[in-house]
């Protein structure tokens, strides 16, 4: 056997062993899938909810939720925003692993009782749906820190000066990783969003050395 079909058949062997290692080694993890990218991490935050209950990172952990900012006496922007944001509440309502979490821009107007009513006049049950206010600067950092549905450049100033008029919302999977960020008044991307709950739903909360090594980080 000559020289060069020896090659040949070492290499087409190396090639198949390859092949079939990363097989198997990527076989049943979510990185054998196509995924979405991570974005950020949520950090940890404290806020109470329209039912006078404290709401924390572990509320929500092992779930899929989306998480949007929003204020009671708005007639802009949010009643488009939530409106659409009900239809995804809607197309989830039976997935107890899927939750959405509206936070108030307005903390020293928004009372609990307001939530609350808020809650009820659109007909969301409260507890897969919730609404929390809490610290005004919490808020905010939440929402340009960990979600980034605002630019930090709006931190400027005193927190009393700024507002806070968001239209995105953000995916975060069961790990608490923003997975995705949408426009809240565009169909499209509400469209967008309800495609890819099903794919976050159906990844697994574990990690692995792979999961480690190859898995989809934001860089540090």
């Amino acid at each position: 056997m000559s020289t060069n079909k020896k090659l040949l058949i070492y290499g087409s062997a190396f090639l198949l062993t390859l092949a079939g290692f990363f097989f198997f080694v990527f076989r049943g993890t979510d990185n054998w899938k196509s995924k979405l990218p991570v974005i950020s991490y949520v950090k940890p935050f404290a806020f109470v909810n329209q039912n006078g209950d404290t709401v924390t990172q572990a509320t929500y952990k092992g779930k899929v939720y989306v998480a949007n900012y929003f204020f009671v006496t708005c007639t802009g922007i949010c009643p488009n925003m939530n409106g659409k944001v009900k239809t995804v509440y809607q197309a989830f309502q039976q997935e107890k692993e899927f939750a959405l979490l509206s936070h108030t821009c307005q903390p020293e107007y928004d009372s609990i009782p307001q939530l609350k009513r808020y809650c009820d006049s659109i007909g969301a049950d409260g507890k897969q749906w919730q609404f929390v206010t809490g610290n005004k600067l919490e808020l905010y950092n939440i929402a340009r820190e960990s979600y980034h549905i605002d630019d930090p450049k709006n931190n400027v100033g005193d927190i009393n000066d700024q507002f806070l008029h968001s239209q995105f919302l953000a995916l975060v999977d069961r790990q608490g990783r923003v997975r995705g960020i949408y426009d809240g008044l565009k169909q499209k991307e509400i469209n967008s969003l309800k495609e890819d709950i099903p794919q976050l739903l159906k990844e697994t909360d574990r990690s692995s050395f792979v999961n480690n090594i190859f898995g989809n980080s934001p860089a540090q």
